[in-house]
C-alpha cells in the first residue's frame, strides 16, 4: 500500500458503524408502499403424509452424517463429489458470501434484486429457521419437499461412491451443498447466490469461483475453528476471493480489512469498500421498516423502502446493491446505475424470517436469531430504534459453543427481565447453566428459568402483559436460530 492510498482514512471511518453514513433525516415523508413486509417464505411440513414420510427419511439419513459443527478442514470430499456429478457448479455464474453476521439477509436481498431484473436465481443459505428445504431456493422460494427428496435421491449414489473412496464420509453440510449445486444446474439458474457455512477457504461451498465475493462484517465467532482475532478470521474468509473477482467489502475492523485487501491485491481482484465506493447515505424509520438512500457503484438510489428493521439491515442492503451492480458490471463495464424503480420494487419485497421478525401483537413478540455478541449488539440497537417498548422481556436459548456471556451482556441494558430456556438441539446450553451466567449479568431478581421453550414463551408473554393492555410491553426471543425457529412454530408461523 502506498502512503497516498486512502486505506488509513477508510479504517478510521469504518472500524465502527459510522453514524454519518446512517443519518436519520429530520421531518416526515409519505411512505409510498403497501402495508408491512410480505409473509416470510418459511415452508411448513408437507401436507401429503407420504411426502412428509419421505422427507423425514431423507432428514434421518442426513442426520447420520457429521453435523455442521464437526469439521475436517478440507474441500477434498466435496471436490470429489463435484467431479463425479460432472462439475455442476461450473454451469452458472455465482455470487459468494462470507462474513460473521448478516450473510443470510444479504443473500436474500441479492436474490430479490437479481430476480427483479428477470434473472433466474438459485440461493443456498444456512442454517434453516424451520425447514431444511429453506436452504435451497429457486426463483426466490424454497424448493418443494418433493424436489428436495428427488434431488437427494439423484445425488445419493454419487455420495455413496465418494464415501467409499474417502477417509471420512461426506458431512451433512457437504451433501446439502452438493444437492444445491446439482439443483441449480438442473433448473437451470442464471446465477447462484451462495452463503458459506463457516469460514471460507475450506468451506464446502468454496468449490465455486464466485464472479463477485461479498464479505459482510467480520467479528469474533467460531473462534476455536477460525481464529481468535478478526484478522485471523478474515484470513480464512478471504479464501472465497478468487482471481480477477470483484470484492464487495462491508465495513470491517482494521486487521480484518488489511487481510482482505492483501488477498484481493494478490489475486488481482477489484475491491469496492463500504463508506468509499458505496454505502448508506441516509435512512429514517418507517412503518414496518425503514426508508433508505443508498449510494451504489453507479450512483445514488433515493427513497428505497426496506421492510426490515435496524441500521445493520440498511448496511446489508448497501452491500447487496453493490454486489448486484458489480455482477452487472456497473462501475466497470457500464457507468449508469440500475433502474431505480426495479431496485425499489425488489427491496420492498424482501423478507428475512427470524431476523427482527414480528410474529405476534398484544403483546408484541419479536424473533431475532442473534447468536453472538456482535449480532446481539446490533439487534439491541435495532429494537430500541424500531419499537417503543415500555418493558421488554427477553427469552434466550443459546448454544453451548457460543460466547453466551457476551450475548447476555449486550442485551442486559434493554431487558427488564430475561427468561432463560433451551431449544431441542443437542448443542443447546442447558437452562440451568445458562441461568447461572444470566444471574451474574442481570442479577437474580431479573432472571426466570423455564427449561421448556413453550413455558418460557408463556412466562415472558405473561410478564410483558403485566404492563397492561396499552402500556407497550414486548418480548424478544433470541440467542439461536434454532430457538427462533422453534418459537416461530409454537407461535403459529409455520
Amino acid at each position: 500500500m502506498s502512503e497516498s492510498d486512502p486505506f488509513d482514512e477508510i479504517i478510521d471511518a469504518e472500524t465502527d458503524r459510522d453514524p454519518d453514513l446512517a443519518v436519520i433525516e429530520a421531518g416526515s415523508r409519505t411512505l409510498r408502499t403497501q402495508g408491512g413486509p410480505p409473509q416470510a417464505d418459511v415452508p411448513a411440513r408437507p401436507e401429503d403424509p407420504e411426502v412428509d414420510k419421505a422427507l423425514r427419511e431423507v432428514e434421518a439419513e442426513l442426520a447420520t452424517r457429521w453435523g455442521e459443527t464437526k469439521l475436517e478442514p478440507s474441500v477434498s470430499r466435496i471436490s470429489a463429489l463435484m467431479d463425479v456429478l460432472g462439475e455442476p457448479q461450473r454451469s452458472y455464474p455465482s455470487i459468494h458470501i462470507t462474513g460473521t453476521n448478516g450473510k443470510t439477509s444479504t443473500a436474500r436481498m441479492i436474490e430479490a434484486l437479481l430476480g427483479a431484473f428477470e434473472l433466474r436465481t438459485g440461493r443456498y443459505t444456512s442454517p434453516h429457521v424451520q425447514s431444511i428445504t429453506e436452504r435451497i431456493s429457486l426463483d426466490g422460494a424454497p424448493i418443494s419437499a418433493e424436489r428436495f427428496i428427488e434431488t437427494y435421491r439423484d445425488v445419493k449414489p454419487y455420495v455413496e461412491m465418494v464415501d467409499s473412496q474417502q477417509e471420512y464420509r461426506l458431512s451433512f453440510f457437504e451433501v446439502l451443498t452438493g444437492m444445491a449445486y446439482a439443483a441449480f444446474a438442473d433448473a437451470p439458474v442464471d446465477v447462484a447466490v451462495v452463503e458459506v457455512g463457516m469460514g471460507g477457504s475450506w468451506d464446502a461451498t468454496n468449490v465455486i469461483d464466485g464472479d463477485v465475493a461479498v464479505v459482510t462484517p467480520i467479528d469474533l465467532d467460531h473462534t476455536d475453528r477460525l481464529g481468535g482475532t478478526p484478522g485471523e478470521i478474515a484470513g480464512e474468509k478471504a479464501g472465497i476471493i478468487k482471481q480477477d473477482a470483484t470484492v464487495i467489502m462491508a465495513q470491517q475492523p482494521v486487521d480484518a480489512a488489511q487481510v482482505l485487501l492483501k488477498k484481493a491485491v494478490g489475486v488481482d481482484a477489484t475491491v469496492a469498500r463500504e463508506g468509499l465506493e458505496f454505502g448508506v447515505v441516509a435512512r429514517q424509520v418507517a412503518v414496518g421498516g425503514q426508508l433508505v438512500t443508498l449510494r451504489g457503484l453507479g450512483g445514488e438510489y433515493p427513497e428505497v423502502y426496506l421492510p426490515l428493521h435496524g441500521a445493520h439491515q440498511a448496511h446489508n442492503a448497501a452491500v447487496a446493491l453493490a454486489a448486484v451492480e458489480a455482477f452487472f458490471g456497473v462501475g466497470a463495464a457500464r457507468a449508469e446505475p440500475l433502474d431505480i424503480d426495479t431496485v425499489r420494487k425488489a427491496f420492498a419485497a424482501v423478507s428475512s424470517p427470524g431476523r427482527m421478525e414480528v410474529v405476534r401483537r398484544s403483546p408484541t413478540v419479536v424473533l431475532d436469531a442473534a447468536h453472538n455478541p456482535a449480532g446481539a449488539r446490533v439487534t439491541a440497537e435495532a429494537v430500541q430504534e424500531a419499537f417503543d417498548f415500555s418493558r421488554l422481556v427477553g427469552v434466550v436459548g443459546a448454544s453451548g459453543d457460543k460466547n453466551v456471556r457476551g450475548l447476555l451482556e449486550a442485551f442486559e441494558p434493554i431487558f427488564a427481565e430475561v427468561v432463560v430456556t433451551q431449544n431441542s438441539s443437542h448443542r443447546a446450553m442447558g437452562a440451568d447453566e445458562l441461568a447461572a451466567i444470566a444471574v451474574e449479568v442481570f442479577g437474580e431478581e431479573r432472571v426466570q428459568v423455564e427449561p421448556r421453550l413453550p413455558d418460557a414463551l408463556e412466562a415472558a408473554i405473561t410478564l410483558a402483559e403485566e404492563e397492561g393492555e396499552f402500556a407497550g410491553g414486548g418480548v424478544l426471543v433470541t440467542g439461536s436460530v434454532i430457538t427462533v425457529g422453534e418459537a416461530r412454530l409454537l407461535l403459529g408461523r409455520g
